[in-house]
């Protein structure tokens, strides 16, 4: 369910405001509170349970392929073909 934003004047608010702090706290929405048409106070629920950080994602993706093994294969590594060139740049490759 989308969480609503309402606006009311300060004078309802006033009025109405246990009222609303408990209409808040059980739907989620945002109050907005004026004065004269401009914003003056912003009202939510202060404890919204949102869970943990810690696993918030479990099965959300899926391990296609090795993901142990290397992204590029061994023989295709610079290192691997000419370690003189990587290690010392200035190094003239070898015929």
């Amino acid at each position: 369910m989308a969480r609503k934003e309402r606006t009311i004047p300060a004078s309802q608010f006033r009025n109405q405001c246990l009222h609303l702090m408990d209409e808040i706290n059980e739907t989620g929405d945002t109050l907005i509170v004026t004065k004269h048409g401009r914003p003056v106070a912003i009202v939510r629920p202060a404890n919204r349970d949102k869970g943990s950080l810690w696993g918030f994602m479990q099965g959300t993706t899926r391990v296609l392929g090795d993901i142990d093994g290397p992204a590029i294969p061994p023989e295709d590594w610079e290192i691997v073909n000419n370690p003189q060139r990587v290690l010392d740049p200035d190094h003239a490759p070898s015929s």
